[in-house]
């Protein structure tokens, strides 16, 4: 497997909470069996942690449909990324070929603010009772939304996905963050965030922290989210402008990344990080227990 930078942050991808399977290394999959949350967030970001066997377990297991406008891009790009390096155990598209993630990219079309906040749940509706039947993850990104989102609104989104779980039991529904847009800790972004990471924690549920992965260089030492970093990772720190991606690449020029030709929005080192943390977060769904590859 092609080796890729570890997270150096301390913490540990086993700290997250495992959902599902006793075995130390895989156990079997199931979309309701989960009593403590699941998160992936900026340190579970080490694709070099991950089994073989584990990615290959998820790529077996999942059928995803992926809604989402140019933000949401950043993980696929990611994830394209990853597939070119190891086309083998990274192979992911639309056609359900054998040994292939099976991922609907950009179905249904729009994102959790696009064109309102509330078609997107109707439109996730209508495909698991149509043509997408057999999809057993649902994942929708934001765009820009999150941050003008009122504390109503938000809970209108959360409320909205409860909802789906409850009509479609079986399959895995994961919830996001939304992008950094340079307000820093006390923005009305970070607050939505949080009442995001708030509802997953207490609810059990499966959260893929888009914000949290942009808010930390690869080493995971500073939070630059409390910087006024935004999606496109620069940040200011004494009245100077800086961008993590730049400098962290700028120190590191043998990082082992697969790195993206390019991001909308953001430097290519994020949607890597994107890439790696949505593989972590599906081998976990399929049974992985975080421990790290030997």
């Amino acid at each position: 497997m092609t080796k890729h930078h570890t997270n150096k942050s301390g913490h540990s991808a086993a700290a997250i909470g495992v959902a599902v399977g006793a075995s130390i290394l895989l156990g079997g999959y199931s979309a309701t069996a989960r009593d403590k949350p699941l998160i992936a967030d900026h340190t579970t970001t080490a694709i070099d942690k991950i089994p073989p066997a584990a990615i290959a377990k998820a790529r077996e297991t999942f059928k995803i449909a992926y809604g989402h406008t140019s933000h949401g891009s950043q993980i696929v790009s990611g994830m394209e990324a990853l597939k070119k390096s190891n086309p083998d155990l990274y192979a992911f598209g639309r056609q359900d070929a054998p040994g292939s993630l099976s991922f609907w990219d950009t179905t249904p079309g729009g994102d959790l603010g696009n064109p309102d906040r509330t078609t997107w749940a109707d439109r996730t509706r209508e495909l698991l009772k149509g043509k997408g039947s057999d999809r057993n993850v649902i994942v929708w990104s934001w765009c820009g939304q999150a941050g003008t989102a009122s504390e109503a609104q938000m809970q209108t989104y959360l409320d909205l996905m409860a909802g789906l779980e409850k009509e479609f039991p079986k399959v895995t529904f994961i919830y996001m963050t939304g992008h950094l847009d340079g307000s820093g800790k006390n923005g009305n972004l970070n607050q939505r965030n949080e009442q995001i990471r708030a509802f997953c924690r207490k609810n059990n549920k499966v959260l893929f922290d888009f914000a949290d992965i942009e808010s930390y260089d690869p080493d995971g030492k500073v939070n630059f989210m409390e910087l006024n970093a935004d999606d496109g990772c620069s940040y200011r720190k004494e009245g100077a402008r800086g961008n993590w991606a730049d400098e962290w690449l700028a120190a590191n020029p043998n990082h082992k990344f697969a790195l993206p030709g390019s991001a909308a929005h953001s430097r290519p080192i994020n949607a890597a990080l994107k890439g790696q943390a949505f593989w972590h977060l599906l081998a976990r769904l399929a049974g992985w227990d975080g421990s790290p590859a030997r």
